[in-house]
């Protein structure tokens, strides 16, 4: 009895993932990929969104959710990669430097997240879907009009022929794959960049490291209990918007690496779906609302992108429409995160069942 107990609850817990393990048991065969390209392809996928989904922790441990708000440093970060490109700053010195660019406007966008967030509480996952869509139309309205126009471009090539507005599609040649190039082994056929999982590897130290600092266990607390956390002291407020500014400044150093390794930036439309596709990704690693860990990022960036990887070619080789696979590539990043928020929620209610029941017995 004990043992159905503990593979009921291990599956109540892990139920995304293990769905997920299933659906690829059937689709990798289906896909008709080898075994080496898979590989390859799983390798680079971590390496170009790891740090994307590593920045969705810290707003996880101080209770406010999954951030959906990350977008808001991911425009920070192709600002930066739009000045870099326009002063033709190349190499590693102008990947870090879009990364300075990044960071005081990203601190910024952080702040004015976390106050409205403040404001919203218990609410604060659509309150950042919600933000992040009104500052992508500031950001539209920054590039689009007043680059070339109040703010001085220089490179004729990213301006749009009108003479002002940044043009659809950059391309980023002067940093592309500069990080994951820098230091790389290859393995046979399967190139694996070394630099890139280095800086990937400090990050997830610096995340525990960060736990166990005084801040760390603050939000915590706040996760915990709010009102328990403020009257012990903390100031819960400032707190909740420290963990969206590092979040922020996180995601958009995330964005370039990202960027670096596509080596062309969407203007307009690079940024929309990362918040959507590193949620889902996380979420499908087994984590929740409002519990994540380093491994169920990774766990969730190897589940979710293999499936993005073979789903398009399997829908091909079942029924003759790859076009199937990228509908159900839309569909499985929605409905992921759809069952995931309502399994939290059921958890929730469970909890608070299973507290009253042992209140109830205890005053008796």
């Amino acid at each position: 009895m004990s043992e159905k107990n503990n593979i009921k609850s291990f599956l109540t817990k892990n139920i995304v993932p293990v769905l997920f393990v299933g659906l690829l048991l059937f689709a990798v065969p289906a896909s008709r990929y080898s075994g080496t390209y898979l590989i390859q392809q799983v390798i680079t996928r971590l390496a170009r969104n790891s740090f994307l989904v590593l920045s969705l922790i810290i707003p996880i441990i101080a209770g406010m959710g999954l951030n959906f708000g990350i977008v808001l440093g991911a425009m920070a970060g192709q600002i930066g990669l739009i000045f870099v490109t326009d002063w033709g700053i190349v190499g590693m010195h102008g990947m870090l430097l879009a990364m300075i660019l990044s960071t005081p406007l990203s601190i910024l966008l952080g702040i004015l997240g976390g106050v409205v967030l403040n404001r919203a509480k218990g609410r604060e996952m659509i309150t950042s879907m919600i933000l992040g869509f009104f500052i992508n139309g500031v950001y539209q309205f920054i590039v689009l009009y007043t680059m070339g126009n109040v703010i001085p471009m220089t490179n004729n090539k990213i301006v749009l022929p009108r003479g002002y507005g940044i043009r659809n599609a950059i391309d980023l040649k002067g940093i592309r794959m500069v990080m994951d190039r820098m230091l790389e082994i290859k393995i046979g056929s399967i190139t694996i960049p070394v630099l890139t999982f280095i800086v990937i590897g400090i990050m997830c130290l610096i995340i525990i490291w960060f736990r166990k600092t005084k801040l760390g266990q603050d939000m915590r607390a706040i996760g915990q209990n709010m009102e328990v956390a403020r009257s012990a002291g903390i100031k819960v407020e400032r707190t909740r918007i420290l963990s969206i500014v590092i979040s922020t400044v996180l995601a958009g150093y995330g964005q370039i690496i990202f960027l670096q390794n596509i080596g062309t930036m969407n203007t307009y439309n690079s940024h929309e779906q990362i918040g959507m596709f590193a949620i889902a990704a996380i979420l499908i690693g087994g984590a929740t609302a409002a519990k994540a860990t380093i491994p169920n990022v990774f766990l969730g960036i190897m589940l979710f992108h293999t499936m993005f990887i073979v789903s398009p070619m399997a829908g091909k080789q079942l029924i003759g429409q790859a076009q199937l696979g990228e509908f159900f590539r839309v569909f499985v990043s929605y409905g992921i995160i759809a069952i995931s928020l309502v399994l939290h929620e059921w958890r929730r209610h469970k909890e608070k069942e299973a507290s009253r029941m042992q209140f109830r017995h205890t005053s008796e």
